[in-house]
């Protein structure tokens, strides 16, 4: 009864006024709200691009309804995993399983972004129309149940990313609608922004694990202050953009000796 009451507590602080307060008025909770927007529009923009391939069998109209249908259910899933999320997070070895799979992702991805470079990935494919959920519930809900599925399968990598950053309620409940958000209406410009900085992508997935390390320290009972988190984002950033720019200028080098 304590853990429903625990939280119940945390779904509470939602409607806290006086928390929002003090949140929208200091530096360091707008440093943290900063951090997510770009967290979320980086790792958003791929996973909007794999909804769009899942949806493009259908006609226009009802792709913009299965995508509508699964941003329903992944605000549904965001809002429970962050009120038990708030209490799992709170025990070592649930911090340790997510330090452990934000790690994996971000191995994952160098991983796949190796053998896409020896040319052994394959392009992406729309949904297959004899999969088993069209099968079951017909073309348009077999579609909105994968759509849903795969939203949820993002979610938990949002959220868990979200709690790396930091386990106030706040900071959860806004990455996890910012997530949502990104992923709907602001991907496009994060796929623009990565098309002309494609090192930004890599750079999401750099940060993923100095969040699990965050995250796995914590564990431990060593935190990372938000200055120590702040000037490592900032860095890895500046690296970025001076990467790309030596990469652009070989580039053009390599055009003019030809």
């Amino acid at each position: 009864m304590s853990v429903l009451n625990h939280i119940l507590d945390t779904y509470a602080q939602f409607f806290n006024w006086e928390m929002w307060g003090e949140v929208l008025t200091s530096p360091v909770s707008w440093g943290l709200i900063g951090t997510l927007v770009i967290l979320e529009g980086l790792l958003s923009a791929d996973n909007a691009l794999v909804l769009a391939v899942m949806v493009k069998h259908l006609p226009p109209k009802k792709r913009k309804k299965a995508l509508f249908y699964g941003l329903l259910g992944a605000y549904t899933f965001r809002f429970i995993a962050i009120g038990i999320g708030v209490f799992l997070i709170k025990l070592w070895w649930v911090k340790i399983l997510g330090a452990g799979y934000l790690a994996w992702l971000s191995i994952k991805y160098f991983i796949d972004k190796r053998k896409s470079a020896e040319g052994d990935s394959d392009e992406a494919e729309g949904m297959n129309q004899s999969g088993m959920l069209i099968r079951l519930f017909g073309t348009f809900w077999g579609t909105v149940v994968a759509v849903e599925l795969m939203d949820i399968a993002f979610s938990v990598d949002s959220v868990l990313a979200a709690f790396g950053v930091s386990e106030q309620v706040w900071v959860l409940l806004i990455g996890g609608m910012l997530g949502v958000l990104m992923m709907r209406g602001v991907a496009g410009l994060f796929l623009t922004l990565i098309d002309r900085v494609p090192e930004l992508e890599t750079s999401a997935y750099i940060l993923i694990l100095i969040i699990a390390l965050k995250m796995l320290l914590a564990a431990v009972n060593i935190e990372m202050g938000h200055l120590t988190f702040f000037i490592i984002l900032l860095v890895t950033f500046g690296a970025t953009f001076i990467v790309h720019f030596m990469n652009k200028k070989k580039g053009e080098e390599k055009e003019n000796s030809l």
